[in-house]
């Protein structure tokens, strides 16, 4: 399958989980598909609480939804949003993406009319991992 295929296909499995949001307050729906190592496709949405705090974004879901399946690696990732131009993780996703993918994970994010492909790399510089300590 050609790289623009794929993209596509992770792309509508984010969509179709975006239409699965519980997002009573802010009314910002976000779906998500994570791309395991192995080629399987995880997809979430977010889910909000009248304890904001408590709320989880579409890109944790995904993932978390992936390693309790039991697969560790990010192949790439896809995030929707209902806007003019495509959003990107907050600073929470972007580190457990860190967690479970390399600096070269694709991260894909697509909004109605647009979409750009971000390496991890790019959005998260310097990041933090425990092997780094010495």
């Amino acid at each position: 399958m050609k790289r623009s295929e794929r993209n596509k296909q992770l792309v509508d499995a984010a969509r179709k989980a975006l239409w699965n949001s519980y997002s009573p307050y802010s009314r910002f729906r976000v779906g998500a598909a994570v791309r395991s190592k192995s080629g399987n496709i995880y997809s979430a949405c977010n889910v909000e609480n009248a304890s904001y705090g408590l709320t989880i974004c579409a890109e944790r879901a995904a993932i978390f939804k992936m390693v309790s399946e039991g697969e560790k690696e990010i192949d790439s990732i896809a995030v929707v949003a209902e806007t003019n131009s495509p959003i990107t993780p907050c600073g929470a996703c972007r580190q457990v993406i860190n967690e479970f993918a390399n600096t070269d994970c694709e991260i894909i994010c697509a909004s109605e009319k647009d979409m750009k492909i971000f390496k991890l790399g790019e959005l998260l510089p310097y990041s933090f991992k425990p092997d780094d300590i010495s």
